[in-house]
């Protein structure tokens, strides 16, 4: 038997697995490893001042653009460690083990260095904007992310909160930044969200992991998905959908008061109803169907969710600014 036949392709070191595709440039690695698709998340800096009717100025929008920019190197710096940690998951899992520092293009020293200097470095570089506020918010969002990288992704419930609290984090900067004042059905509605996203990712990381315990050789077989999260075992896919039903159903109830107060909005606000509860019904059909474990990749490639989510900002939008 030649060298090397009969083993798996989980074993391999990063060396072996280089070779069986071509390897990435450092720079191009690197910048893969900051993991670009999962700076859609901050966007939400967005959020607040574009429903408080704000983003028509253009100090606001400035201010907006340099928290998304401050946050997505900070997340950079976070995603580069979280990968430096997970090394050895990584390598053993079917589709992580093509993350530049699993698969050897991105050596951990190289990482390291980078993830140090970026967390260190992004929370005082903001206030070179005199914003206090933002730093402060920056400061919590990395505390919050390497705490998760390091023992909070393994604990029940608490990984959930974490990862949604980080959302959060994000949305409130962007009020913070612009001046705008934060309302309480807001902050309910994104909390609801983030939540709905990060139990999601869960059920469908759970699926996934069993259906490749269920694919593995009879004899190969384990009590625990191969390659998955600590915590998974700690779920169950009846209890992450239970919980997803109901931030679901306490989500469309918060967002249709906020719609239908009175007294600040209008009939596009209240029209807006439908494609949310669509968008809403949809995002859970496709966590259903096992799509939710990158949600990045799903607000990318899904076009019946792409349309309400552009319905809900158009009509969101004409209640604001008209």
């Amino acid at each position: 038997m030649p060298a090397g036949a009969g083993v798996s392709a989980e074993s391999r070191g990063p060396a072996e697995a280089r070779s069986s595709r071509t390897a990435r440039s450092l720079p191009f690695a690197l910048v893969c490893a900051c993991r670009p698709r999962q700076w859609l998340k901050n966007l939400l800096v967005f959020a607040a001042p574009a429903a408080a009717g704000a983003l028509g100025q253009p100090s606001a929008l400035a201010s907006c653009a340099v928290a998304f920019v401050l946050f997505c190197l900070a997340a950079g710096g976070t995603y580069l460690l979280n990968d430096v940690r997970d090394v050895e998951r990584d390598r053993a899992h079917e589709r992580k083990r093509d993350r530049p520092v699993a698969s050897g293009d991105l050596p951990v020293p190289v990482a390291v260095t980078v993830g140090v200097v970026l967390v260190a470095a992004v929370p005082p570089a903001s206030l070179l904007f005199h914003e206090p506020g933002l730093t402060v918010l920056l400061t919590c969002y990395v505390v919050l992310t390497l705490a998760y990288t390091h023992f909070l992704k393994d604990v029940v419930v608490c990984d959930l909160v974490a990862v949604s609290a980080c959302h959060v984090l994000r949305a409130v900067a962007g009020a913070v930044v612009v001046g705008v004042p934060l309302t309480t059905w807001f902050v309910i509605v994104v909390s609801l969200a983030a939540l709905l996203v990060v139990v999601g990712k869960r059920e469908a990381e759970l699926r996934a992991a069993d259906a490749a315990t269920d694919a593995a050789p009879a004899g190969s077989r384990t009590s625990e998905p191969l390659a998955a999260r600590a915590t998974l075992r700690g779920y169950s896919v009846s209890y992450l959908t239970q919980t997803r039903t109901t931030v679901s159903a306490a989500m469309i109830v918060t967002y249709c008061v906020w719609a239908l107060e009175p007294a600040e909005h209008t009939t596009f606000h209240a029209v807006s109803i439908v494609p949310f509860i669509m968008f809403v019904l949809r995002y859970n059909l496709l966590v259903d169907r096992g799509v939710g474990e990158e949600p990045e990749e799903v607000a990318l490639r899904d076009r019946p969710l792409q349309a309400v989510l552009v319905a809900l900002v158009t009509l969101v939008g004409l209640g604001i600014y008209l």
